[in-house]
């Protein structure tokens, strides 16, 4: 089968561009798979967990929203922020957690509560995958695709 291209960017970097043989990404209506020939496509992501592939090789990020276009055997995600899963700081992002739920629960006149909802659930989901990616144990391909010790 032949690769199709794929990149991957956000407004501080490009994180990824070379080929792949599959991506897996969180859109709005539900989980996009996309294969190489796939049909022309543009939709919203949402907050979630963004895999792709190349041979036996899987990468995972984590994406916090943004866009994504398929078409011409070419994808192109423009997150609105995204990570490698095995460089989440999960202590970091439970405070973000706690910082956003404490908002939530104070609802002074000055919280913007959609905005502090969005932060709860951008936090929330950086912690889900990156504590079921590391419970996944040891021998678990990381983003390079060698096994971990």
């Amino acid at each position: 089968m032949t690769p199709m291209h794929l990149e991957i960017i956000t407004a501080e970097a490009s994180l990824y561009e070379g080929d792949v043989d599959a991506l897996a990404a969180p859109g709005t209506e539900g989980q996009l798979g996309i294969l190489p020939n796939h049909a022309a496509l543009l939709a919203v992501l949402q907050p979630g967990e963004l895999r792709y592939r190349l041979g036996g090789t899987e990468t995972s990020l984590v994406v916090s929203g943004g866009f994504i276009e398929v078409g011409g055997n070419r994808v192109m995600v423009l997150a609105d922020a995204a990570e490698h899963v095995d460089e989440i700081d999960e202590a970091r992002a439970e405070e973000a957690r706690a910082r956003a739920r404490a908002r939530i629960n104070e609802r002074t006149a000055d919280v913007d509560l959609e905005r502090a909802l969005a932060s709860l659930r951008r936090a929330q989901v950086r912690l889900d995958i990156s504590r079921r990616r590391r419970h996944r144990g040891v021998g678990a391909p990381d983003r390079e695709g060698t096994p971990s010790s």
